[in-house]
């Protein structure tokens, strides 16, 4: 009897142990409020320095077209998202590694970086613009093959110089942001800057004295954003494109954008 009550209190144990596990939940994630999953927050990286896309204002907030659109979406989905400024480069990794759960930041999709990320379908249509002084004898994009040109590092415009000037030319200057790649120019360290026509074009509307000029030229291929994924989450991606499908269909991207994504 005695053998009996050990096992009886060792069955209790145990189930009082199992109860326990259960009740940390390993199985449904959670968010910061303790609400189920499907109630979770959406981290999401961007870098706000690309104005008039993602920016910070004079209170510290993000905002910007990318902005704009993304909280449009999480307005027709029912969800909760919160943007936190990664910087270019970082929010590459801050992806790949799930530190956050997408990202926003006038990211061109391409096919090297579908190699390692997924992408939504396009929500945003651009194309390289060529900045430079007013007294610039460039007229296109050949011209520049003897110059220097700056851009924002690992970007579609970085790539493009490359294939002018090529991959590891001295004349090309690559700081970590846009900003940064204009004020070279500015500066006299570069002969020209080049970045997606919205950055340049609000940048020159934004500083009507800085002597500027922009050259466009019809070899830069059109580009299309897209909010990118871990490699792999094909339920977020789903689930972003029902959003991007959504606000095209009541005519709220065209009002964020001012025009219609082919």
């Amino acid at each position: 009897m005695k053998s009996l009550k050990r096992i009886f209190s060792v069955g209790i144990i145990l189930s009082s142990v199992s109860l326990a596990l259960f009740g940390c939940g390993t199985g449904t994630s959670t968010s910061e409020n303790g609400d189920t999953g499907e109630d979770k927050k959406y981290i999401i990286a961007t870098d706000a320095t690309y104005a008039p896309m993602e920016y910070m204002d004079k209170d510290g907030n993000i905002v910007g077209t990318d902005i704009d659109i993304v909280n449009a979406i999480a307005d027709e989905l029912g969800i909760e998202v919160e943007f936190k400024n990664y910087g270019w480069e970082p929010l590459f990794s801050a992806v790949k590694n799930e530190e956050v759960d997408f990202a926003v930041s006038s990211i061109t999709i391409t096919d090297e970086r579908k190699q390692t990320f997924d992408f939504t379908e396009p929500y945003y249509a651009a194309n390289q613009l060529i900045l430079v002084p007013e007294d610039s004898t460039v007229t296109k994009f050949d011209d520049l093959k003897d110059m220097r040109i700056s851009v924002q590092i690992n970007t579609t415009g970085h790539e493009v110089v490359k294939g002018l000037l090529g991959k590891t030319s001295s004349k090309i200057v690559a700081p970590e942001s846009m900003p940064l790649a204009i004020s070279e120019m500015i500066n006299g360290n570069a002969d020209a800057a080049i970045g997606d026509n919205a950055v340049i074009n609000e940048y020159v509307k934004n500083n009507p004295d800085v002597k500027l000029k922009t050259v466009e030229d019809d070899t830069f291929e059109k580009e299309y954003y897209g909010l990118m994924v871990k490699k792999g989450n094909v339920e977020l991606i789903e689930l972003l494109n029902e959003g991007i499908e959504k606000i095209k269909a009541n005519g709220k991207l065209k009002e964020i954008t001012g025009f219609d994504v082919e």
